[in-house]
């Protein structure tokens, strides 16, 4: 009887109390439990673009992107750090094509062979030494003018 004179009996502060406590304590859950944030970032995607060039007296093709060599052999094609049958010194001293495809050899070859078939010189290069002669020679004819 006593007990409950007392439960009965509270006062505007012990009830402000009462009511500052529990707020707090929930207030303590819902941070913890509350929703968390994160952030996460992306790495940059870089897309490197293959360029080739191509030897047409030993029909390989040299990407500089990827530093690997391309040549068809036995109907399948080959991708090696190191050309095949030749030096890479006697390769890039031989006449050479710079391509303007960006995918796999495979897909232009039969076209690049008909057009640069092996032995020939490329049609820019042979445009070039005859450009070049046409200026010593007349270098050499404004010369023997000028003695």
């Amino acid at each position: 009887m006593i007990n409950q004179k007392l439960f009965y009996k509270t006062n505007k502060l012990g009830f402000m109390l009462s009511a500052a406590f529990l707020t707090t304590l929930t207030g303590c859950v819902g941070y913890v439990d509350g929703p968390r944030a994160s952030v996460s970032v992306a790495a940059p995607v870089v897309v490197v673009e293959d360029d080739y060039v191509y030897y047409p007296d030993y029909e390989i093709y040299y990407s500089s992107s990827r530093h690997q060599y391309y040549w068809p052999e036995g109907g399948a094609w080959v991708v090696r750090p190191a050309p095949r049958g030749v030096s890479v010194d006697v390769l890039f001293a031989s006449p050479s094509v710079r391509m303007n495809f960006h995918d796999a050899p495979a897909n232009h070859h039969a076209e690049i062979i008909r057009q640069y078939p092996k032995h020939s010189a490329p049609p820019n290069r042979n445009q070039e030494q005859k450009e070049n002669r046409k200026d010593d020679q007349r270098d050499d004819h404004q010369d023997n003018h000028s003695r």
